[in-house]
């Protein structure tokens, strides 16, 4: 990633783990993370989103925040409405390709299947190969997958969201965008 100057506008963009469901607006990660990193980071998540729903969002959000980066955030809800991997991977993909278009970085953040194992699908990591952006397969399974981190069965709480929040402001820093 390149550099982000402090007037940067960076997009959280995504459902309802983006959104905050489970914690006060306040304490949603695109919220605990713009005042980590002292950067505005717009909350453009919505509840129940699908990578269709997405899709058909992205340009009107792009054309309105104009952002140097974009944190991309969905497919859980996919899933649990048993869409087909290759529709899901097909719709990342063309998010990921009118964001770069637009101008903007993206930085992928998986979200892992609803089952015990808490596995994260491989098409993140193909298109963030593909694409050569970074991706972040770890966080939301190890949130996900500890208790004390969670508001109920799939949504974080308070501090599973700070912990959130503080993973992605470490990997920001780490592929040189702060």
């Amino acid at each position: 990633l390149y550099p982000l100057g402090s007037d940067a506008v960076i997009v959280a963009y995504g459902d309802s783990l983006t959104y905050g469901t489970g914690a006060p607006r306040s304490d949603s990660y695109p919220a605990v993370l713009s005042r980590l990193i002292k950067i505005n980071v717009i909350n453009a998540g919505i509840p129940g989103e699908t990578t269709t729903q997405g899709l058909k969002r992205l340009p009107s959000m792009l054309e309105k925040y104009n952002p140097s980066l974009v944190l991309l955030c969905l497919g859980g809800n996919d899933v649990l409405k048993k869409v087909p991997a290759k529709t899901i991977s097909a719709n990342l993909k063309k998010m990921v390709a009118l964001i770069q278009s637009h101008g903007a970085q993206v930085f992928l953040i998986a979200v892992p299947e609803a089952r015990l194992t808490l596995s994260v699908p491989d098409y993140y990591q193909n298109i963030a190969n593909e694409f050569d952006i970074p991706v972040d397969t770890e966080t939301l399974p190890d949130l996900l997958g500890d208790r004390s981190q969670k508001s109920d069965s799939v949504h974080l709480n308070r501090s599973g969201y700070r912990r959130f929040a503080e993973r992605i402001a470490e990997q920001l820093k780490q592929y040189g965008a702060l």
